[in-house]
């Protein structure tokens, strides 16, 4: 990319300072890639900002936990919060700047108002996630649309670990006719196959151990796609959760576009989602069955 540089991590904590940096690097004439997270950065977020990093001149990196998301408050309150480290971390890989605002800086009439836009999202809302988590994809949906709007960039890069949620960001892109390239990026994983997770923190060595079944089972599920239907592979899989320690929420195997379950045949691009429980702390992973 170019060889424009900021020679320290810039920290932005208010709109109007964003505002002041996103009108520099236009003016500039530079591409802006921007990874949002809400903190207590990984090696996942990092790889994010990696490969952001060599397709764009600038990176910016939000942390931000989005309150409007969380459909379990005792969740939203048990969410780590490391900002020292996290810093240190983008420092590390040369993120050009973060943007670390308040509540009000992104709602500023919470908590009276957070909606800045109603989308549909029909069959990408109701499965999953939207299913077991109710507001959760509204949240996501306005947050991710105030942050476009604020941070103006040319890509945004989500993990692929949250499958459901890329593909609610690629059809609020589409509907919304907003300027930005959605950029997918594979899910990192511990060597034990676990994929990384800021949750992965709440977790004891012991419960990181139990949790890699979700693995496991993606993996055991990825070699018998020859072998039965889709719902019959399903239920099959579910069972190796259920007969763990984990409590399973769900699994499924869906269409990649709609994300409707899969049943009877099999499409290009099947995808298995699960979401579980290791102790009280809830982990997502997927994996693509067929190419």
């Amino acid at each position: 990319m170019s060889s424009y540089k900021i020679d320290t991590l810039d920290k932005l904590y208010t709109a109007t300072s964003l505002k002041k940096w996103v009108e520099k690097s236009y003016a500039k004439q530079i591409k802006i890639g921007f990874v949002p997270t809400m903190g207590a950065l990984h090696q996942g977020h990092i790889s994010l900002i990696q490969q952001a990093k060599q397709e764009n001149d600038v990176v910016i990196c939000s942390i931000f936990v989005n309150p409007t998301q969380f459909n379990n408050p005792d969740d939203l309150v048990k969410y780590p919060r490391t900002l020292s480290h996290d810093l240190t971390l983008l420092e590390e890989v040369d993120c050009d700047a973060v943007f670390i605002p308040t509540i009000e800086e992104v709602y500023p009439d919470y908590p009276n108002q957070t909606q800045f836009i109603e989308l549909s999202l029909s069959s990408l809302g109701d499965v999953m996630e939207g299913k077991y988590r109710s507001g959760h994809f509204a949240g996501v949906v306005n947050v991710v649309y105030r942050f476009f709007d604020l941070v103006k960039p040319h890509n945004a890069y989500f993990g692929l670990k949250d499958y459901q949620q890329v593909a609610v960001i690629k059809h609020l892109v589409n509907e919304m006719g907003l300027p930005v390239n959605i950029v997918a990026c594979p899910t990192l994983r511990e060597a034990s196959g676990l994929a990384k997770s800021s949750r992965n923190t709440r977790l004891s060595e012991q419960q990181k151990n139990d949790a890699v079944v979700i693995y496991e089972t993606l993996l055991l599920g990825k070699s018998k796609t020859h072998l039965m239907s889709p719902i019959a592979l399903r239920n099959e899989l579910a069972m190796n959760i259920e007969n763990s320690v984990l409590k399973l929420e769900y699994i499924e195997i869906v269409n990649p576009d709609t994300l409707e379950p899969l049943t009877d045949k099999w499409v290009s691009g099947a995808v298995c989602c699960i979401a579980a429980y290791c102790g009280d702390v809830r982990l997502i992973d997927n994996m693509q069955f067929i190419a």
